[in-house]
């Protein structure tokens, strides 16, 4: 109980200060465990890097190839839609251009007619006459009287035509030519016991030209 006497009391705001370690004494083996594990940190984290830039790339180039792609497909499209078109236009452009050339061939083979018609009749108006008299004898019986009605201004020509036809034929030929002043030159009206044949030298560029119209392209 006496020795309470020498009993001081604890002081508890005392610091007490912790020694530091002495640089010189930390192991050379650690800091190199610290250096290769910090190089390893870094290495892994240059190979995410990486890894994520090229990833990234990818993704960019597959996107950037998408996108010219869809820009290809859409400019072949709009191309062949383009030339699609001007084929369109250019069929109904060849087609007009070609009912033009048939109409304007059909115009002109229809005036080259007329004036081939007309020019024949002008120069040898009794021609066709003595065609249709040659069709005549063919269908009627030997000997069968045939009256050639004509134009007064036909007449000696249509006779000497037939005294040239008779020197030809051997069997005798009944023709009687006939002045009528209501026929046109070139006209004639051929008629038998059996039947008769007119010859309209205007019937006849009628006929040729409906012909050569029934050619012509409807507009």
């Amino acid at each position: 109980m006496h020795t309470s006497s020498h009993i001081r009391p604890f002081v508890f705001d005392s610091i007490f200060a912790i020694p530091e370690a002495d640089p010189s004494k930390v192991s050379t083996h650690d800091l190199q465990l610290e250096i290769a594990a910090l190089q390893a940190d870094l290495a892994l984290a240059q190979q995410q890097q990486e890894m994520l830039l090229a990833s990234v790339r990818a993704e960019a180039f597959e996107a950037g190839l998408a996108q010219a792609r869809d820009e290809r497909e859409n400019a072949m499209l709009a191309a062949v839609d383009a030339l699609q078109a001007s084929l369109e236009h250019l069929d109904s452009r060849m087609e007009d251009i070609a009912a033009e050339v048939a109409r304007d061939g059909a115009e002109v083979s229809l005036a080259a007619a007329e004036l081939l018609a007309g020019r024949a009749i002008a120069m040898d108006p009794g021609l066709a006459i003595d065609d249709a008299i040659g069709r005549v004898l063919k269908q009627v019986a030997r000997g069968q009287e045939l009256l050639v009605r004509v134009a007064p201004s036909l007449a000696a020509d249509v006779e000497r035509m037939i005294e040239a036809r008779q020197a030809q034929d051997r069997r005798r030929l009944n023709l009687q030519v006939v002045s009528d002043p209501s026929l046109a030159p070139g006209d004639a009206f051929i008629e038998w016991d059996q039947g008769a044949l007119a010859l309209d030298a205007e019937a006849r560029r009628e006929a040729i030209r409906a012909e050569l119209e029934a050619l012509l392209p409807t507009a």
